[in-house]
């Protein structure tokens, strides 16, 4: 097995899980009050999912520069936890608005 075919992968796979608990963790501080720790949790999840769009970057330049990527159901998980990464994000930001908007 090459290993290394799956770096990208599992790079993704790391950086946008810990993206979508750093979201998940600033609904938790919102929901407590908590709005100077829920934007810290908001900025590292950024963090995150800026680390693993660069994987998935390189991923499309190695694609585009006529070097095919394998497509396995790793790299497929990678996408996923992407793109649930993306939307708890993004999310996280509204439940943010909302707490704020019932303690005023």
């Amino acid at each position: 097995m090459d290993e290394m075919k799956y770096l990208n992968d599992f790079s993704i796979i790391s950086f946008a899980g810990d993206s979508k608990s750093k979201s998940m963790l600033a609904i938790k501080a919102a929901r407590e009050g908590d709005f100077d720790k829920a934007e810290a949790y908001l900025k590292a999840a950024e963090e995150g999912m800026n680390l693993a769009h660069e994987k998935q970057f390189e991923m499309l330049q190695q694609e585009s520069n006529g070097n095919p990527v394998d497509l396995t159901i790793v790299t497929v998980h990678g996408q996923d936890h992407l793109t649930m990464a993306i939307m708890m994000y993004d999310l996280a930001k509204e439940f943010m608005y909302l707490y704020k908007e019932i303690r005023k």
